[in-house]
């Protein structure tokens, strides 16, 4: 259970946590933290959290770590990851209907790289159970004090059955079903697993499915009395072209921000290693500074003010802090904690904090 043990232990118990198949051990680790959230086991991964506030896309982000959307698809352990010391947490991705995903084995580890393939393919339980795990989640409650509660993203997607050319209609009903729920909503075109998904980057496809969303959100908003920022999370494997014309079109739609990025397609940081020609998306490491670079070109195009999450290769506060060079506000990580324990939110955060500090 790898997030289950206190940092100082992590290097040792991960020799022998990485003799499991991937796949298993992330299910163990989300049973046992769905187990002990909210009760005092929860002490054996808790930590203080550290404040280093920002606002961005008009809320209040307590500090600028975050949980990338993937390992907790179906919102079992919000409470869990709030007690790490997360400043905000992304649950999903999340489809209208429950779907198994791709068939297994789907989840391969490269630890010579600090890397994992997955083609799980938005495995999930589907959108009204996502919704009552949310529903149950206390973090908000649990803030008190002076402390703003972490901030909870809901990220959403299309089944794998539904025709391309009907994947609106699939983000649409899980917009309607997340927004009521959510500080903010990820629209996630850019995973690799799902057939055609990233086909939804390309201009006119992109422009048709902001366009709905935007729509979408205007009249929820009404309904609820709550404007909920919308993300887009893209992929790395992006050109120079691509990316521009994702700047202009999130800037057309009124997004509220952007996530770089998702896993990426190339192979050439993990050639010749064992699994390393898997089908899947390659995250930890390699994708490092593929994820920087599309955050440079975002930050260039959409001008200083635009909100940008950066997610992808952060195995270390080092790590973060190059994203953040790079253009990003904030950051997210997944990989690092596999490799790194928990222990690696609260370093990190800790030295982005010193860092504007000294700003």
């Amino acid at each position: 259970m790898p997030l289950l043990l206190p940092s100082s232990l992590y290097g040792l118990a991960r020799p022998f946590l990485f003799g499991f198949d991937p796949e298993h051990a992330h299910e163990i680790t989300l049973d046992g933290l769905a187990r002990t959230q909210n009760t005092p086991l929860a002490c054996a991964y808790a930590a203080t959290r550290v404040e280093d506030p920002i606002q961005l896309a008009g809320l209040n982000f307590p500090n600028r770590v975050g949980l990338a959307a993937g390992l907790d698809k179906n919102a079992r352990c919000i409470d869990a990851f709030a007690a790490m010391g997360f400043g905000f947490v992304e649950v999903g991705t999340v489809t209208p209907k429950g779907q198994p995903g791709n068939p297994k084995p789907r989840m391969f580890r490269l630890p010579q790289r600090d890397a994992l393939i997955n083609r799980l393919g938005f495995n999930n339980e589907g959108l009204d159970a996502f919704l009552a795990n949310v529903q149950k989640a206390r973090f908000r409650k649990q803030a008190g004090g002076s402390k703003s509660p972490m901030l909870l993203g809901l990220n959403i997607g299309k089944n794998a059955a539904t025709p391309i050319e009907r994947a609106v209609d699939d983000y649409l009903a899980c917009l309607d079903g997340v927004y009521p729920h959510a500080d903010y909503v990820t629209i996630n075109i850019s995973s690799p697993n799902t057939a055609n998904l990233r086909s939804l980057q390309s201009d006119e496809a992109l422009d048709a499915l902001l366009g709905a969303v935007a729509e979408r959100r205007e009249a929820l908003a009404t309904r609820h009395g709550k404007r909920a920022p919308l993300f887009v999370k893209i992929a790395p494997d992006l050109d120079d072209a691509q990316v521009a014309v994702i700047a202009t079109t999130l800037q057309r739609h009124g997004m509220d921000g952007v996530i770089a990025t998702n896993t990426t397609l190339a192979r050439d940081a993990v050639a010749g290693l064992p699994h390393a020609q898997e089908a899947g998306g390659l995250s930890g490491a390699p994708v490092r500074e593929a994820s920087n670079r599309v955050i440079a070109q975002l930050r260039a195009a959409l001008g200083k003010d635009f909100p940008i999450i950066g997610v992808g290769g952060i195995l270390s506060a080092a790590d973060a802090k190059a994203k953040i060079a790079a253009g990003a506000d904030v950051v997210q990580i997944y990989t690092g904690l596999i490799y790194r324990g928990p222990g690696l939110v609260r370093e990190t955060a800790q030295a982005l904090q010193r860092d504007r500090r000294k700003a």
